[in-house]
């Protein structure tokens, strides 16, 4: 196409024109085409479209991130809001903190040999540049890390807390000539959830309303040349974003559950606070859910959920991508073992409840190709900890 326009340009003003005119043309229309040619969107970015919450429960992760109809915590409000219908116990959690990363990352910081040389390369990951310089002695890794909290405040039908939660992605290709790739946000902002429900909890409805405050900065930059990102280059805006739930809970045996959830449910997007331009807008998307939850036992239950997340397709991603499929074996309501599939990759994980502590180990992937199915797994690891009374 862009060869056919060229091909068609109207060369008889240029033949018309002066020389110097003539070669300035020519340089201008040969700069378009390289621009042209050149032009791709970033390779790196979020999982937006498989992984939509604001705030992601390890929990969660561990079944595939299948969770919209089991969902029985504070998670709720960034899962499925009509989830906070079951929460059984009602809690003040001041130190609620998510740590995760990837093999990658791991790999990258732990490269060199001594302890000293660790050292120094596990101070580097935690700045922009200093993963640059590793990533040039590692091409082809892609860096991830997430870290959130999100003190709350939880009752059965309620909850309200601050989420804050950073996330940061990294690479530089192994080709020639490959630049140093970044995906940097940082999200914050008060949560207020509530759910109501009907026919002795059958059907359950919620919404969670998030005041989202977001930085965000996603580009390139040479990768053989220092590099910070000032504050001014982020990306920075606000917005309302709305959750809205619901599950329906037939009181059956093994108690199928059909759930949904619909994500910026006001179709809102960022109001422009500083930089470039504002974020890029939050698609709205809607998520559904069955699961069946089989006793075993006096005290112990079994959870099996499959979910579809981006029923639409706003993020124009596989179908087998966006399928997710979990199970949790509930011994006590303490012992908690996981499983699942999510973005085309397993999931596992273990979780302990004693009185005010909630411990989570997890791992689960996604695929970082975009046009391919189970094309190359980037594997994480998340660890946990909610604390409070």
């Amino acid at each position: 196409m862009i060869f056919f326009l060229l091909g068609n340009f109207p060369l008889h003003i240029i033949k018309n024109t002066s020389p110097r005119y003539n070669g300035r043309v020519r340089n201008l229309c040969f700069f378009i085409l390289i621009s042209l040619i050149s032009f791709k969107t970033y390779a790196i970015g979020f999982e937006d479209g498989i992984y939509p919450e604001l705030i992601t429960s390890a929990r969660g992760l561990a079944m595939g991130n299948a969770f919209i109809s089991k969902v029985d915590d504070s998670n709720s409000a960034f899962y499925n809001p009509a989830g906070l219908g079951t929460v059984r116990n009602s809690h003040f959690h001041l130190f609620n903190v998510h740590l995760e990363t990837n093999d990658d990352f791991l790999e990258v910081a732990g490269d060199g040999s001594g302890a000293d040389s660790v050292a120094s390369n596990l101070g580097k990951s935690f700045k922009m540049d200093g993963l640059r310089q590793l990533l040039v002695n590692n091409k082809g890794k892609m860096t991830h890390s997430r870290v959130h909290t999100f003190p709350n405040l939880t009752f059965r039908f309620f909850t309200v807390g601050y989420m804050v939660s950073k996330r940061t992605r990294t690479t530089i290709e192994d080709t020639v000539g490959a630049q140093f790739e970044y995906a940097d946000r940082f999200d914050h902002g008060p949560v207020l959830a509530a759910n109501f429900s009907l026919w002795g909890g059958v059907f359950k409805l919620g919404a969670t309303a998030t005041f989202l405050n977001r930085t965000e900065a996603i580009g390139t930059a040479p990768a053989d040349r220092t590099f910070e990102l000032a504050d001014e280059q982020y990306n920075k805006g606000h917005m309302a974003h709305i959750t809205a739930g619901a599950k329906l809970t037939l009181p059956i045996a093994l108690l199928p559950t059909l759930s949904g959830t619909l994500r910026n449910a006001g179709g809102t997007g960022f109001t422009h606070d500083g930089g470039p331009e504002a974020p890029g807008k939050i698609r709205q998307t809607a998520d559904v859910g069955f699961s069946l939850t089989p006793y075993l036992g006096k005290n112990s239950r079994f959870h099996m959920e499959v979910n579809m997340k981006d029923t639409g397709n706003q993020y124009e991603s596989a179908a087998k991508r966006r399928v997710c499929v979990g199970a949790e074996l509930d011994i006590v309501r303490t012992l908690f073992f996981r499983g699942g599939y999510g973005d085309s990759f397993g999931s596992a994980g273990l979780g302990l409840r004693v009185k005010g502590v909630e411990l989570d180990i997890t791992t689960y992937a996604v695929d970082t190709s975009t046009a391919t199915f189970r094309g190359k797994e980037d594997r994480r690891y998340v660890f946990s900890l909610s604390a409070g009374f």
